[in-house]
């Protein structure tokens, strides 16, 4: 499979952030963003990755080269602006297959691309959205696209996601001009004669492109890097039973303090979308989780049932599952049910005496979670937060 990355935007809205830098080299928790798209791309079949680039070009070469990559990469170089469409244009040129994946380079989508079919001349992934004006909101049938609306202030819909899977042996994409843009010339009006097809994908997505967004990026966006890279290895597993760590891997940990209600709760960004693909590996899926926020009276067991159960429905919503939570409230380190000591999993093998050390797998984010595994004879996976630093070291 070909991707196109369209890197070539002069990125104005940050230039008051990010000035001397091209808008898909500003730097996201001191990793440019395009080294982002580029490790997300690695995930799939990709053999080759095209760059359509322009201003301050030089600077995204000197990246690439400092760097390696699992697909081959070269450049469709805009001496001047083209606009998406010519930008396309330019890139397909350089494309060797009729099937090529566009991103928009100031995007971060977790789509599927193994389920964006080429079942049209253009197939578009679309992101469903709350409370937005930001984007044009798009009409679907359920199989095509089948109109484009203008930004405006929405309480539901969905959008485009900003990736296509383009068949170039269905859109003659050289007829167009040199310079034009691909949303009003061709999305538009071949959505008028059922030429565009839809997917919706419901992962996380972020547009860099404004500071706001941008300042929220720092945060979310190597969470989900840290997701992806754990969930990779989840899947990779010979295991059949999954423990999972609440704080720090299900939800965003809170330093110095307790999850104590479900507006302080928020899912790690592609949690939920993780889960959903795990739910189909794995026999078991468990939570192990010390709670001692309850034992010192921060929180009630009450408020405690209440988060949990938010968070089994928010689950199930997504199409994920949770088949037991397992949490240890007690103060003292020297509670058998108290991680690391083993006592969760022992619980666990009781409700379910299936569960083996040898075919069981722990997910976690701190030295607890590690030894609570080896305590168990289980393999362990490590949550790579930013906070990780942290939660080996806890003061």
């Amino acid at each position: 499979m070909e991707a196109i990355i369209l890197a070539g935007g002069l990125g104005t809205r940050l230039r008051g952030v990010v000035s001397d830098l091209p808008k898909c080299l500003a730097p996201v928790d001191g990793t440019p963003f395009l080294q982002y798209q580029l490790d997300w791309l690695s995930r799939f079949d990709i053999s080759h990755v095209v760059l359509s680039v322009g201003y301050l070009k030089e600077v995204i070469f000197s990246f690439i080269e400092s760097r390696s990559w699992p697909f081959e990469i070269t450049y469709a170089i805009e001496e001047e602006p083209l606009g998406t469409g010519g930008g396309i244009r330019l890139a397909l040129g350089k494309c060797r297959g009729n099937k090529v994946f566009v991103l928009n380079g100031d995007t971060f989508f977790n789509a599927d691309l193994n389920t964006l079919p080429f079942v049209a001349p253009v197939t578009l992934a679309l992101k469903p959205m709350r409370d937005f004006e930001r984007y044009g909101a798009v009409d679907w049938d359920g199989e095509l696209v089948t109109a484009f609306h203008e930004k405006r202030p929405c309480a539901e819909g969905l959008i485009n996601g900003g990736i296509y899977a383009i068949d170039r042996s269905q859109l003659e994409i050289s007829l167009y001009p040199r310079r034009f843009s691909f949303e009003k010339d061709v999305l538009e009006p071949l959505s008028d004669y059922g030429l565009v097809a839809g997917v919706v994908q419901d992962g996380y997505f972020i547009d860099i492109g404004i500071p706001e967004d941008y300042a929220r990026a720092q945060q979310e966006l190597p969470e989900i890097q840290a997701v992806l890279k754990a969930s990779d290895a989840v899947l990779a597993s010979g295991a059949d039973t999954l423990f999972l760590d609440r704080d720090g891997v299900i939800n965003r940990w809170l330093p110095g303090d307790y999850v104590r209600s479900w507006e302080q709760f928020t899912f790690l960004p592609g949690m939920l979308e993780s889960l959903r693909a795990w739910a189909g590996k794995f026999r078991h899926i468990l939570i192990v989780s010390n709670q001692r926020g309850v034992g010192k009276g921060k929180m009630t067991q009450e408020a405690l049932d209440e988060v949990h159960a938010r968070m089994l429905e928010e689950i199930r919503q997504a199409g994920g599952r949770i088949d037991g939570i397992y949490v240890c409230t007690a103060v003292g380190e020297e509670d058998p049910r108290r991680k690391p000591n083993p006592g969760l999993f022992r619980e666990a093998q009781q409700d379910y005496p299936d569960i083996t050390p040898e075919r069981s797998l722990m997910l976690g984010d701190s030295h607890y979670d590690r030894e609570f595994a080896r305590n168990c004879g289980m393999d362990f996976v490590l949550m790579e937060t930013a906070d990780i630093a942290l939660r080996f070291n806890p003061s």
